[in-house]
């Protein structure tokens, strides 16, 4: 009986590293109600107590040492609708870790309600901003307020409040129908806020949006092959997330240290509730009602410590059904060496098993990058 639980142990351990990421969700409400929202409990008011708070940083104090910051990554909901004292507070317990190094803090906004008083607290924290801002005004339309009203004005207040207190920011846009068919548009914009790099999310079946008209293969491909060549053209303009991850994969592959990428292994990305329920793999799963594996819940950080809870992943079952899925991928998939994997999320939301390999986001967020890569290169080629 005892040798199962150590086989899934020495998988997890080659295929999971020590966390370098913790998301934590301060609160489940948002004051914009965008309509491509995941979050089941974006319109409750739940939120996290200074004694949780101060649970993961005793937590956070007892991983490893590994020489690299740790991200704490507050994100889900809005943040900032906590309010400045309640967030203040939430930060506090981390202060000890951040004076010397061991984390970094960041914030995932909608950045509606950054003000002055806002960017004192977050420069006084150091405190990296990530802004949601899904392109000029007719690109940004689905980001709405609880009463319907677009939100596009206020987001680019609270971006020009960032850039003059010159705290650095970075981009993520959720990309729609009508934005996959405008990269060079959208490029141009985002470019124009002044942010440092930008992240493209191509809209996913994910929580509670489920019923929506995606993009395509197809579209994505073009999209990626249009981003690609816009980035060439632009050496100055901000970095793409997802262009820089595939330079790096060919660097290392070009350079002869293909054996850096084959052994870099996945973050864990404990997600922690309000609550301090602790959920691994993907900040997505947290939320979600799923029986069969228990609501994703791995433990909670009043009850185990973190490490505690990390060391035992391989005995939840949805642990070992991703690295059975895991294996399957690259067994399978001929985008493996690059992808390194289908995520957590999109299999249970697109499959609903996560022992399954591809997915609607492999295709259109991985797939659809290198297959446009190559005929980029093809092209060129054959002139």
């Amino acid at each position: 009986m005892r040798s199962r639980p150590s086989r899934w142990h020495a998988r997890y351990q080659q295929r999971f590293a020590a966390p370098q990421t913790v998301v934590v969700q301060p609160t489940t409400w948002c004051n914009l109600d965008c309509r491509y929202c995941y979050l089941p409990f974006r319109k409750l008011k739940h939120q996290m107590s200074p004694d949780v708070a101060e649970a993961l940083a005793q937590a956070v104090g007892q991983l490893d040492d590994t020489g690299h910051p740790i991200g704490i990554v507050w994100h889900g909901g809005e943040p900032l609708a906590v309010g400045q004292q309640n967030f203040r507070a939430l930060l506090t317990p981390f202060e000890g870790l951040r004076r010397v190094g061991r984390i970094h803090h960041y914030v995932q906004t909608n950045a509606t309600l950054i003000t002055d008083t806002w960017c004192e607290l977050l420069t006084g924290y150091d405190v990296r901003v990530g802004v949601s801002i899904d392109g000029p005004a007719g690109l940004n339309a689905e980001r709405v307020d609880l009463r319907g009203k677009p939100a596009f004005d206020r987001i680019l207040r609270g971006i020009a409040q960032l850039r003059e207190h010159g705290i650095p920011f970075s981009v993520i846009s959720v990309v729609g129908t009508l934005g996959i068919a405008m990269p060079e548009e959208l490029l141009e914009f985002l470019a124009s806020l002044g942010g440092h790099s930008v992240g493209f999310n191509i809209e996913e079946i994910e929580g509670v949006n489920t019923d929506r008209r995606l993009p395509t293969a197809g579209q994505a491909e073009e999209f990626w092959r249009r981003i690609l060549t816009w980035t060439r053209q632009h050496p100055g303009a901000p970095a793409v997330r997802e262009v820089e991850r595939l330079a790096e994969y060919l660097q290392l592959i070009r350079s002869g240290r293909r054996a850096e990428w084959d052994g870099s292994r996945l973050d864990p990305i404990p997600t922690i509730s309000w609550k301090g329920d602790v959920v691994l793999l993907s900040p997505e799963l947290a939320d979600t009602a799923a029986p069969e594996y228990g609501d994703f819940v791995a433990g909670n950080i009043l009850d185990r410590p973190l490490p505690e809870i990390l060391r035992d992943a391989h005995r939840l079952r949805y642990v070992r059904d991703f690295l059975t899925g895991l294996d399957r991928c690259q067994a399978e998939c001929e985008f493996f060496d690059f992808c390194r994997g289908a995520q957590a999320a999109n299999r249970y939301f697109e499959n609903g098993d996560l022992t399954t390999t591809e997915t609607n986001y492999c295709r259109v967020s991985r797939q659809a990058l290198v297959t446009a890569l190559s005929t980029l290169a093809t092209k060129e080629a054959v002139a």
